[in-house]
């Protein structure tokens, strides 16, 4: 009898646990009920776990948005992109969210055939081109399984070409997943977080301040020194500012 009250409550509690919503539901319940807080306190608790997905990114920028917050809406939908770039629906939330930006800074096209790579490469993560190299490897390995036992001239020659194709499809993923990488550890940008920024020619307090940045605003990181960033706009413009008036994506 006792053994089966054991196997009874152990079942029990199985299937409690696994009736228990997980801590992403529960965000999802929070926020489809306009709680964006709890929405956003329960977010933030996943990546602080270790747990990163465009997914959750994408959900804390929109709860964010719901309240409001100019600054970190785009920085969530930012890091979603970094994940994903082709995600359309963060595309179309992260325009919404800019619209609510003071600054305007218009942004200097890149020409030639060095934005054509750059827009080629970022069309997917490094992440994405590094699956895209495995799949490659494991198709270029079932190929050759089956040049290796065919019997037929034809079937063998056809099936080596296809081998050697896919193998530098490999390659080239690599190749471009290391690239990209490169690309996004080498293009460090930041999000101005506090309500107005103000921007020196020199990181000194006592600089001459440039120009003013507000909330929202993307800049590229260029230099750290003792407490000041040195910032470069998508217009070219650069300056100073103190590290705490921003975020790092």
């Amino acid at each position: 009898m006792k053994k089966l009250m054991l196997i009874f409550l152990v079942f029990v509690s199985a299937t409690t646990l696994a009736q228990k919503p997980t801590l992403f539901e529960e965000a999802n319940e929070a926020y489809a009920n306009d709680d964006f807080e709890t929405a956003i306190a329960k977010y933030e608790e996943i990546l602080a776990n270790g747990k990163t997905s465009v997914a959750t990114y994408y959900n804390l920028g929109n709860a964010h948005y719901k309240l409001n917050n100019v600054a970190p809406s785009i920085y969530y939908y930012e890091k979603a992109l970094q994940l994903d770039p082709t995600d359309e629906d963060v595309q179309n939330n992260i325009e919404f969210a800019r619209s609510m930006t003071i600054d305007d800074i218009p942004v200097v096209e890149e020409t030639g055939f060095e934005k054509k790579i750059n827009q080629f490469l970022s069309t997917f993560s490094y992440n994405t081109w590094a699956y895209f190299s495995i799949a490659f490897s494991i198709i270029f390995v079932v190929l050759f399984l089956f040049y290796y036992f065919s019997r037929k001239p034809l079937i063998k020659r056809t099936l080596f070409g296809f081998a050697i194709f896919i193998f530098l499809l490999g390659g080239i993923s690599v190749f471009f997943a290391f690239q990209q990488q490169e690309i996004q550890f080498n293009n460090q940008f930041a999000i101005i977080f506090t309500e107005e920024a103000a921007v020196k020619n020199e990181p000194s307090p006592r600089a001459e301040t440039a120009f003013s940045l507000h909330e929202g605003t993307k800049a590229k990181v260029l230099e750290d020194y003792q407490g000041w960033v040195k910032l470069e706009l998508s217009n070219g413009t650069q300056g100073w500012t103190e590290n705490n008036n921003l975020k790092r994506l």
